[in-house]
């Protein structure tokens, strides 16, 4: 029979993630789903700190507060009717008083700086390459915030501006932390506000600049989350209803393709392991009663006990231990 479709298989790294080591991942909403399925899986993930940032340039300058602790400008933040937010950040970060939003913005960039000082791995997820650009000031912004659009320059940035940034922020960080490795990707959700054309024109940009740039630096590497999604799954099935996010299935698809590229084989043991546990956690019975159901928690706190030297299960087998009818 012939075969109608075609797997991507990514490159696997020479550079492997180790269950004990950090991960820091920032960017589009793609980022999101990693760094969830990162720590559900016990791994030490700190994950979007500033929010979803969708575009090369805002990705870079808030990576550049984390590193250098740098104080945001005044002239950064604004307001939509009685809500204070920050041009350089997302709408999750905002507040009713200016004082108080200003003072979580540097909670957040100190607490970043920390992480990334020992973090092993960086996760950037590139969202788009159009970008708009406040008229007073000339500065590429995260977010509009729902300011009049009259405020602003739409600009579709060119691979050469998005790898010069890069290359500044890669100084900053590899002086910041010699041990950090990078993995570029591309979101495969797609930005249909910019048409549907524009969309491929900016996943295009984006894609040339992450091959740049992983050819220039030898702890980055790209990982192919677009292409998979693209022309791997390669059907509307694999879309969410709205058609611009993968569904839930696509997403665990690219997880294991990510597993099997970044992950050593002590973690890709953990994953089927921790898999298993979670699998029974979210287990919901009919009747949590009977005998056969306590003597399947039993075993899963067997489980989770070989597991303790691993990583840090007080939690879940506080959770078991209290559907156990004959534990008090």
């Amino acid at each position: 029979m012939s075969n109608f479709r075609t797997a991507l298989n990514p490159t696997l790294s020479d550079t492997k993630i180790d269950l004990k080591q950090a991960i820091l991942t920032i960017g589009s909403c793609f980022s999101d789903v990693i760094g969830t399925l990162l720590n559900a899986y016990k791994i030490n993930t700190l994950a979007n700190p500033f929010g979803v940032l969708y575009n090369p340039l805002s990705i870079h300058k808030a990576l550049h507060y984390a590193v250098c602790q740098e104080e945001v400008s005044k002239h950064t933040y604004t307001q939509h009717q009685e809500v204070h937010l920050n041009y350089d950040f997302h709408s999750e970060l905002s507040s009713l008083n200016r004082v108080e939003l200003a003072a979580r913005v540097q909670e957040i960039i100190g607490s970043t700086h920390t992480f990334l000082k020992q973090a092993r791995w960086l996760i950037i997820t590139y969202g788009t390459a159009c970008v708009y650009e406040r008229k007073d000031t000339g500065e590429i912004v995260a977010n509009c915030h729902k300011q009049p659009a009259s405020g602003f320059n739409k600009i579709l940035l060119d691979p050469e501006r998005i790898a010069a940034s890069f290359e500044d922020l890669h100084k900053q960080l590899t002086l910041f932390n010699p041990s950090i490795n990078i993995i570029l990707t591309v979101s495969p959700v797609r930005h249909l506000k910019d048409t549907l054309e524009l969309n491929n024109v900016s996943k295009s940009t984006l894609r040339l600049a992450c091959h740049m740039l992983a050819g220039k630096f030898g702890n980055v590497k790209y990982f192919p989350s677009y292409e998979i999604m693209m022309d791997d799954l390669r059907d509307y099935r694999f879309y969410s209803s709205d058609m611009i996010h993968p569904s839930k299935e696509a997403e665990e698809y690219i997880w294991q393709k990510f597993i099997e590229s970044y992950c050593n084989d002590e973690l890709k043991k953990f994953i089927l392991s921790w898999t298993e546990i979670l699998t029974a956690l979210r287990h919901k019975p009919f009747h949590p009663a009977t005998e056969a159901h306590q003597r399947f928690l039993q075993e899963t706190l067997k489980k989770l006990s070989n597991l303790e030297n691993l990583v840090n299960v007080d939690l879940e087998k506080k959770m078991l231990r209290n559907k156990l009818t004959n534990i008090k």
